[in-house]
Formats: C-alpha cells, structure tokens, sequence
C-alpha cells in the first residue's frame, strides 16, 4: 500500500477565468494497494462507492494509457477537501487516481502525461496544474497540448479561506455565465490579470484591489452565494487586500498583507451577520504539489 496526498486548489482568482489556479495547504490523502480482485473502498461516503468514483475512473483512463491490466484496487480515503465549495476536490481525485495508477504501472508516464490526461478528465487545466505542481499556476490549452508556468508570489500576502456549509456545484455555476462577453469586458479582464500577476510577483498590497476585479465570472455566481456583497463590502475597508471567488464558488477567498487579527476581526464580522455557518481558515500557499509517500 502507498500513499498520495493531494492540495486544494482555488482557481479562476478573480480576473484569471479559466486560467490561474493555486495550491493551498489543505490536504486529500488516498491510500492504494492493488488486491487479487475486485474493487474496494473505505472512508468515502457510500454513493461513491462504486465504479463511478472519480479516484476509479481517473484510475481506469491512466490504465488504459499505460496498458497495464489491473486485478484489483483497494482505496482508502482520508480527505479534507470539502466536495463542491470550489477548491478542487474533484481535481484532488482525478490527480490522485492518475498518479496511482502510474505508480502501478510502473511509472510509465511523465507528469506532463499526467496532466494531460487529468485536464481530459476535468475539462480544463486550472485546478489540476497546481494539484500536480503546487504554487501558483498560469496555464492553457493549445490544441492538444497543456501549456503552464508558475508564478512567483511575493511571501509578505497571506490567504484566507472562508467555507460555508452549503455546496454550489460547478454545473450551475457555468450555466449563469453569459454565452457572449464584450469586447471592453474582455480587454478588462486582460488587463486586471496581467497587473495581479506582476503586483503578487512584486508584493503590490496596495494593487490588490483593482488587479482583482473581474467582469468574465464574479458578477454573475456571486448572485448564487448568500453573503457576497457584504464580504466584498467589508473587504473595501481595508488596504492591501482583496476577496475574490475560490473556483466556481461557494468557498470565498482574500490576499491580503494587512495584519492577522485585523484581518480575521472583519471575517468574523462577515460571518457573523450571515444567514449559513461559515469556518475561517488561514492557508500557506503549497509549493509541492501532489506527491506519492511509499510504505
């Protein structure tokens, strides 16, 4: 049996639609051991259990890469990314079963096949980019090839993330973006990305707020969470900082340079006035990426 353990992710980061994507320190860990036969697992909810599990199915994709035929899967599941709040645990499983059935197979792929094939798997490369690598990742898609390169963040910001108790699925959260956006709005956001990238690479607090605006996503899923307005509201009070969409929602996030307890006295105040639970958690940024822990 072997080990593989997965960061969160936030993607999208305010004006990078589709395109940046971070890895935080908040962890999924799998446990895989092939067996005779059959497939099998433990810690996961019981409507996962099945061959529809998205660890199997990622599992199943690289094997049929790789050749290699499989008597049986033993999975065990020890996760702490919570499942559709917009940090990528869907990517953390697609991440994991690749790199698993790899592992299995004799390492037969280089990761650049792995995130190939988990970009297949999760339509886009924003999520499981930093999955793979850690860090901040900027990354697309030409053709069939998946371009990424990370980003230098400067380490005076600090991350926030806060999660409430309810999910917003990925699904409706792309069914109330517009089909057309116009052309002022793409330039908009053009321009917000490249000033976010350069102001987080050179420790920018005070470009936080107008780097992260964005024209392409926020206004519309920001409608879906309960709280949104008031959290940006309350974010406009303090400098250096700015709150932005983890993903495609509900989970909300902040950069900031401000002061720990200056910062989390206006979170709670946020939470506090909201109708949901909602947990505050102060993240690291993780450098390494997914990585596999042999017993």
């Amino acid at each position: 049996m072997f080990e593989v353990v997965v960061p969160a992710t936030s993607a999208n980061m305010g004006p990078g639609f589709d395109s940046l994507g971070i890895a935080l320190g908040l962890y999924n860990k799998y446990y895989f051991e092939e067996i005779e036969e059959g497939l099998v697992f433990e810690g996961c909810p019981d409507e996962f259990k099945n061959e529809n599990n998205l660890v199997y199915i990622s599992m199943k994709k690289c094997f049929e890469r790789t050749g290699y035929q499989c008597k049986g899967i033993k999975i065990v599941f020890d996760t702490k990314i919570p499942v559709s709040r917009g940090l990528g645990s869907s990517a953390a499983c697609a991440v994991a079963g690749a790199l698993a059935a790899n592992q299995i197979s004799g390492d037969v792929l280089s990761i650049e096949e792995i995130l190939k094939l988990t970009t297949e798997i999760e339509g886009h490369p924003d999520n499981v980019a930093p999955a793979l690598f850690g860090g901040m990742i900027a990354s697309a898609q030409n053709k069939e090839e998946v371009l990424y390169s990370k980003a230098k963040i400067d380490e005076s910001f600090n991350f926030y993330i806060l999660i409430p108790d309810f999910k917003l699925s990925t699904q409706k959260s792309r069914e109330v973006l517009p089909k057309k956006i116009d052309y002022s709005d793409g330039i908009f956001n053009v321009g917000r990305t490249a000033l976010m990238l350069c102001a987080l690479s050179n420790g920018d607090g005070h470009l936080l707020k107008a780097s992260f605006q964005d024209k392409l996503h926020q206004p519309y899923r920001s409608k879906l969470i309960e709280g949104y307005d008031l959290f940006m509201k309350t974010l406009n009070d303090l400098d250096n900082t700015a709150g932005f969409i983890s993903g495609a929602g509900s989970t909300l996030a902040v950069i900031t340079k401000e002061n720990d307890e200056k910062v989390v006295e206006k979170l709670k105040f946020i939470i506090n006035n909201l109708n949901n639970k909602w947990i505050i958690k102060k993240v690291d940024i993780d450098y390494e990426g997914a990585k596999i822990i042999n017993s």
